[in-house]
């Protein structure tokens, strides 16, 4: 074999094929988990912004909840008092950080799990039953995301390669499911 006018022995030819081989193989399979990983990465944010929308109408619906026992003139002034705790927890679970969202999430269930729903309008309790199933599922496809972009990330060649960037991977999202 003759590579630039230098003669190469046929074990040697053979050799530099069979690495050459190697090489583009090793190349094409870390440009496809490099791909998978970016859309796998964008199927996280996607799914984290399904949830944050699923979060937020639950805070709103759980304050509609809570004006209506407020305006309710036979609550008494316990129920009031959850009424305002309600409206507390859903600001505070729109407003929280990552950090501490899940915590604040968590907050919000118990104080809508305090409210009697006995004395509501089937209408809000059909709205509050389709925030929070809306919100379980939101949960679900962004930890089925998370999931999938951890397995990936996880592994020892896309870490030792940098295939992922600098990014960190992402979080799972914990919350209690009523």
């Amino acid at each position: 074999m003759h590579i630039s006018g230098v003669t190469v022995p046929g074990p040697l030819a053979a050799a530099l094929t069979v690495v050459t081989v190697i090489v583009a193989l090793a190349g094409w399979w870390a440009y496809k988990a490099a791909v998978r990983l970016d859309r796998l990465n964008v199927r996280v944010d996607l799914a984290r912004g399904a949830l944050e929308a699923a979060l937020s109408r639950r805070a709103v619906v759980a304050r509609v909840v809570a004006a209506g026992i407020a305006d309710d003139p036979g609550a008494t002034a316990s129920e009031r008092e959850r009424a305002g705790e309600l409206v507390a927890a859903a600001d505070h679970a729109e407003r929280a950080d990552a950090g501490v969202r899940e915590a604040a999430e968590n907050a919000l269930s118990a104080a809508l799990a305090r409210t009697d729903a006995r004395g509501r309008p089937a209408a809000l309790v059909a709205e509050l039953a389709d925030a929070e199933t809306r919100v379980m599922m939101a949960r679900r496809f962004y930890n089925d995301a998370v999931r999938d972009t951890r397995s990936l990330g996880e592994r020892r060649l896309v870490r030792l390669l940098h295939l992922g960037g600098t990014a960190p991977l992402p979080q799972f999202f914990e919350i209690i499911e009523r």
